[in-house]
C-alpha cells in the first residue's frame, strides 16, 4: 500500500507492536489514529518516534464524523503518500544509534540553572510534521550549560505537546518541559509552547501564551515566536528549522538573519517534509543545511563561535 491508517489501541497485536513489524519488513508511511487520553498520547508519540508519519486525532464521539477539530483525514494521508520510503528506512537505521546515544548522554547531576534571562545564546527549533523523531534525535545531543537557552515550537494538539517535552526531558541533558504563561527563559532549559497556544517572549525574557488566530493554519506557530526573539535577542537568536509541511518558520528565521542572528535548516534528505526547511533554504536565509544527525553539532558550533557576544537580555 502507498499509506497504513492504524489505530493506535487494537486487539491483539496493538499499534505499536504491528508499526515495528511494518517499518523493520516494509518500511510504509503510516498514519496512526489517536484519541486525546494520556494512554494514546503516550502511544503515539512513541509510535512517531518508530517511524509513523503522523497522527490523526480523532473526533470525539459529540462530534460529526465528517469534521474534525484539527486536521482533515484525507489530506493527512495525501501528504504521508509523498513521503520517500527510502527516508523512512534511514531513519528507522538511525534509531538504534540514538538511543545508546540518548542512554549514554542522560546526567546524573540536576540540570538547573536558574538565573532568568542570564544566557548569552538563544536556540529556537521548529517543527511540524515528522518533528517528534526529529527533536528526538536532536535535543538530547544538545549540552545543558549557563550559557545557552532553548525554545521550542512543535505544531501539535493541546496535550500532546506536555507528553512530548516529558519524554524528551527523560532523555536530554537539557531540562524540558511544557511552557506556562509567565514562565522565564533560562540557560539549560528547553520550554516548548503548549499545543493551542501561540508563545510570545517579553523583553524580560518572559514567555506569554496566547490564544489569539492561528497562522499558517497552526496554533502554536513558530513565525510568531523566531520574530519576538529577534527583535528582543537580535544577533543572540540562532534559529532552527527542521521538517515540516508549509512554509511556518520562513519568516522568522529571516527575523533573526535581518537582526544578525543566524539560521540552520534540515537537509531535504532527512525530512519526513521538506516544505517548512524548503521555505527557509529558498527564502535565502539559511546560514546552514544540515541532515538532522548533524543538527545538533551545528547547534553547538554555532553557540560557541558566539558564546562570549554578552549577556541575555537586550540592552
Amino acid at each position: 500500500p502507498d499509506v497504513v491508517t492504524m489505530d493506535v489501541q487494537m486487539p491483539g497485536l496493538d499499534g505499536l507492536g504491528a508499526l515495528e513489524l511494518i517499518m523493520k519488513d516494509f518500511p510504509t508511511p503510516v498514519v496512526m489514529l489517536s484519541s486525546l487520553t494520556g494512554e494514546d498520547t503516550d502511544t503515539t508519540l512513541k509510535a512517531l518516534e518508530l517511524g509513523a508519519v503522523d497522527f490523526f486525532l480523532k473526533p470525539k464521539l459529540s462530534e460529526s464524523s465528517a469534521t474534525s477539530t484539527d486536521r482533515d483525514l484525507a489530506e493527512t494521508v495525501k501528504m504521508a503518500a509523498k513521503v520517500p520510503v527510502a527516508r523512512l528506512a534511514n531513519a528507522m537505521r538511525r534509531i538504534p544509534e540514538r538511543q545508546a546515544s540518548s542512554s549514554a548522554s542522560r546526567p546524573d547531576a540536576p540540570r538547573r540553572f536558574r538565573r532568568a534571562n542570564s544566557f548569552k545564546r538563544l536556540v529556537m527549533i521548529a517543527s511540524s510534521t515528522g518533528g517528534p523523531r526529529a527533536l528526538a534525535e536532536v535535543v538530547p545531543d544538545l549540552p545543558a550549560d549557563e550559557n545557552t537557552a532553548y525554545l521550542l515550537v512543535q505544531h501539535m494538539p493541546a496535550g500532546f505537546t506536555k507528553s512530548l517535552s516529558e519524554r524528551l526531558n527523560l532523555s536530554s541533558q537539557l531540562t524540558v518541559r511544557e511552557a506556562a504563561d509567565g514562565d522565564r527563559i533560562e540557560a539549560g532549559t528547553a520550554l516548548m509552547a503548549p499545543g493551542g497556544f501561540h508563545m510570545d517572549v517579553t523583553k524580560d525574557g518572559e514567555v506569554k501564551l496566547l490564544k489569539t488566530p492561528a497562522m499558517h493554519g497552526v496554533r502554536p506557530a513558530a513565525d510568531i515566536t523566531m520574530k519576538a526573539v529577534a527583535k528582543i535577542y537580535g544577533p543572540k537568536v540562532v534559529g532552527v528549522v527542521l521538517t515540516g509541511m508549509g512554509s511556518d518558520g520562513r519568516d522568522g528565521a529571516g527575523a533573526i538573519r535581518a537582526a544578525g542572528g543566524k539560521v540552520i535548516a534540515e537537509d531535504e534528505s532527512t525530512c519526513a517534509v521538506f516544505g517548512m526547511p524548503r521555505s527557509v533554504i529558498d527564502a535565502g536565509h539559511a546560514n546552514v543545511v544540515a541532515p538532522i544527525g548533524k543538527v545538533a553539532r551545528e547547534i553547538v558550533k554555532m553557540v560557541g563561535d558566539s558564546s562570549s557576544s554578552g549577556a541575555g537580555a537586550a540592552d
